[in-house]
């Protein structure tokens, strides 16, 4: 039975072909006893699969699920859990350095629970709304094809409301409705809502990873570097 996934502990810096570069590199890290954010690799195999047929393979799911519950236990904590969220990271790694060419999320697990959890655990209600709002802005975009300057030109009103041009000067409250506002964003410019489940945003996430691959983008600098078409790219889970 194909393995489509592997925790950091379980790879090495030889499993580039099948983990990325950057998931070979973090396996090997942890191996050595660095100091590694914990997570796991979804691999290249995993993404052909995905973009010769349009599926994600069958036994994908239940292969995050163990992983995730794994890192979950690790961590101490639940992906979106209102009162003491684990939020990851989706980040792309193919087997050659591609810089910029291909999409990362940041900061899944947030919804509109988690984030006043996250607010309590930081002390700090102002960063956990930012976090929030910068989620929304990258998800809209990069996942759900979202036209990114309906963000951009929601953040400029609201810094000019508050008579500044510095993101720095809003507040807790001056994020919150700027949520508010991208969440309604996405309503109109997709016809449902924002996903408020964390699994539903990782598995999201994970597909537009591998969709990036053969973004205009990535094709270019292939072509440019001369790095073969057919590879796929790694997607790396971290906490």
């Amino acid at each position: 039975m194909t393995k489509y996934v592997y925790d950091f502990a379980e790879g090495s810096r030889d499993m580039k072909d099948l983990l990325g570069g950057k998931g070979a590199n973090l396996s090997e890290m942890t191996n050595l006893g660095l100091p590694v954010p914990p997570g796991f690799v979804i691999t290249t195999e995993a993404c052909t699969t995905y973009l010769e047929s349009g599926e994600v393979p069958q036994a994908l799911a239940a292969e995050v699920t163990k992983h995730l519950e794994a890192l979950e236990k690790q961590m101490g904590r639940r992906l979106g859990d209102a009162a003491d969220p684990l939020l990851v990271s989706v980040r792309s790694g193919a087997k050659f350095s591609m810089p910029g060419m291909m999409d990362t999320v940041l900061n899944i697990g947030l919804n509109d629970t988690s984030v006043v959890g996250l607010g309590t655990l930081a002390g700090n209600e102002r960063f956990a709304w930012d976090s929030y709002r910068r989620l929304v802005q990258m998800f809209g975009k990069t996942v759900l094809g979202v036209e990114g300057d309906l963000f951009e030109h929601a953040l400029e009103a609201a810094k000019k409301a508050k008579g500044t041009t510095n993101d720095l000067d809003l507040d807790a409250d001056d994020l919150r409705k700027l949520v508010a506002e991208f969440q309604q964003i996405v309503q109109d410019q997709t016809g449902s809502p924002f996903p408020q489940d964390p699994r539903e945003q990782m598995d999201l996430a994970t597909k537009a990873v591998f969709d990036s691959w053969n973004g205009e983008r990535a094709r270019l600098y292939r072509r440019q570097e001369r790095i073969p078409a057919d590879l796929g790219t790694a997607v790396n889970v971290c906490s």
